[in-house]
């Protein structure tokens, strides 16, 4: 069943549209690479008998930074090119979401990761090379998304494996809270040791 915002229609399970929430692209920017490092700091001051630490089948820290990363692997190369953006993925035909609308419908999604971005298990040997390949990654997107317009942010977009076509903006309001849902995903991982 479709309700509707104005002459947008929405599914259901969607989240109404508000702007309460909305980030400049400085702000994107920002929050972005914060919330990224917040969850790489983390994970690089645990010991190594926690940064291989699996409980009931959950990933690791290591393994949950493998994914981060892999999460981001896409964004450097196809954010070069707005061309390619919006002949490949078009633009957003609908009204954009602010930060807790999109985070609200992920969190209503299965949240399960396409196999491409399934981590493999994680030595701890492999630890510092994939915070300094998650740091180099960061800079660059945080490099590429600093030519876009704030307009640009809002109408080009790009698909998500769970969520459709999303705006460059609201992908990357996804992409700052992911690390945090990550970190959080770690520490209940851990919560198990400190028992």
């Amino acid at each position: 069943m479709l309700a509707s915002v104005g002459d947008v229609p929405l599914n259901k399970a969607e989240t109404p549209i508000t702007d309460k929430n909305f980030m400049t692209k400085q702000e994107l920017i920002k929050t972005f690479s914060d919330n990224h490092y917040t969850a790489i700091s983390y994970i690089q001051a645990l010991p190594e008998s926690h940064f291989s630490f699996r409980h009931n089948e959950k990933w690791a820290a290591g393994q949950q930074l493998k994914h981060i990363l892999l999460t981001l692997l896409p964004f450097p190369k196809v954010l070069q090119s707005k061309d390619f953006i919006s002949e490949k993925f078009g633009t957003l035909e609908r009204a954009r979401w602010d930060y807790d609308a999109v985070r609200n419908n992920y969190l209503k999604t299965s949240r399960q990761a396409p196999k491409q971005f399934l981590p493999e298990e994680i030595a701890t040997e492999q630890k510092e090379l994939l915070i300094a390949q998650t740091e180099e990654t960061l800079e660059t997107i945080s490099q590429l998304l600093a030519l876009y317009k704030e307009d640009e942010l809002d109408r080009l977009a790009l698909p998500h494996p769970l969520l459709g076509k999303l705006s460059i903006r609201e992908m990357f309001y996804l992409m700052s809270y992911h690390p945090i849902h990550h970190l959080n995903q770690i520490k209940a991982n851990l919560t198990i040791l400190n028992k």
